[in-house]
């Protein structure tokens, strides 16, 4: 599988580096970031930290923004972030920001005229992890995923519909029950149709009703969040770990809102969170 370079810059001793690739999944070119630290000098294979991120965004914002680099490069972890839906002048789009490009929701689209090009679900959980093993040092044994917003959304539900396969699982405020909220029902009605219980494999909430379960989940929420009540719904999710038995630390954090003032504030704390649960083998 053919993979171009972008860009790569030396950063904490590691290398942050931006590449494209053709996806078979969505039928376009994608491009992702990809943080690799100095450990990797010494031919060791490194735990995975997946970074989805939310509404509006690429692969750019937590690259430019998210101040991850420094712990990473002392944690010893790649970072990884996707770009959030397939984009080109093929690609179905809208003239709203929550839907279409940049809006891919971390699900398989199953109608017209979607279904051909957003298979983001497929992409981040399956394609790219893949490549990655393939192409950088990652340990694919020792995986953690987290994500933003919609990012964390999908975050919890790879991770809920793939218990096996990541160590550790958070969400910087995240859209925990999509059927329940503006957001979601636009999203998941137009690429999965009307029928809602095919909605439910697509919400953690509703996941976590169904059986599906986590060792933990850590989950930072900004308090002046200007989407908490309406969009976010934190105390879904509490409500569901609480019923099912599943650790759930929930911070509400008093004075911080929905950007990436707030993400990068907390980064360092999720990412030593993630290491101490991917470990050293």
């Amino acid at each position: 599988m053919s993979l171009e370079t972008l860009s790569a810059w030396k950063s904490h001793g590691g290398t942050q580096g931006v590449y494209r690739h053709a996806s078979r999944e969505t039928g376009t070119d994608m491009v992702f970031s990809l943080f690799v630290p100095p450990q990797a000098e010494s031919g060791q294979r490194l735990p995975v930290v997946w970074y989805l991120s939310g509404l509006t965004c690429t692969h750019a914002n937590v690259t430019e923004k998210g101040e991850y680099r420094r712990a990473c490069a002392e944690l010893g972890l790649i970072f990884v972030a996707p770009d959030t839906s397939p984009r080109g002048p093929q690609v179905p789009d809208d003239e709203a920001y929550d839907f279409g490009q940049g809006a891919g929701f971390y699900v398989d689209a199953t109608q017209a005229p979607y279904a051909a090009h957003f298979r983001m679900m497929s992409y981040v959980a399956d394609e790219l992890p893949a490549l990655i093993a393939t192409r950088f040092p990652a340990d694919l044994e020792r995986q953690a995923i987290t994500g933003h917003s919609m990012g964390g959304h999908g975050a919890l539900t790879v991770a809920l519909a793939r218990p096996d396969r990541f160590r550790s699982v958070s969400a910087f405020a995240p859209i925990v029950a999509p059927s329940q909220v503006p957001w979601g029902e636009k999203a998941l009605s137009r690429y999965l149709g009307e029928d809602r219980q095919s909605w439910r494999r697509h919400d953690a909430v509703a996941l976590i009703e169904d059986g599906a379960r986590l060792p933990e989940i850590l989950v930072d929420q900004g308090g002046d969040d200007a989407f908490l009540a309406e969009q976010l719904r934190p105390d879904l999710l509490e409500r569901a770990c609480a019923e099912a038995g599943i650790p759930l630390t929930l911070r509400i954090q008093p004075g911080y809102d929905h950007s990436y003032f707030f993400i990068s504030t907390f980064m360092a704390d999720h990412l030593r969170w993630h290491a101490e649960r991917l470990g050293r083998g």
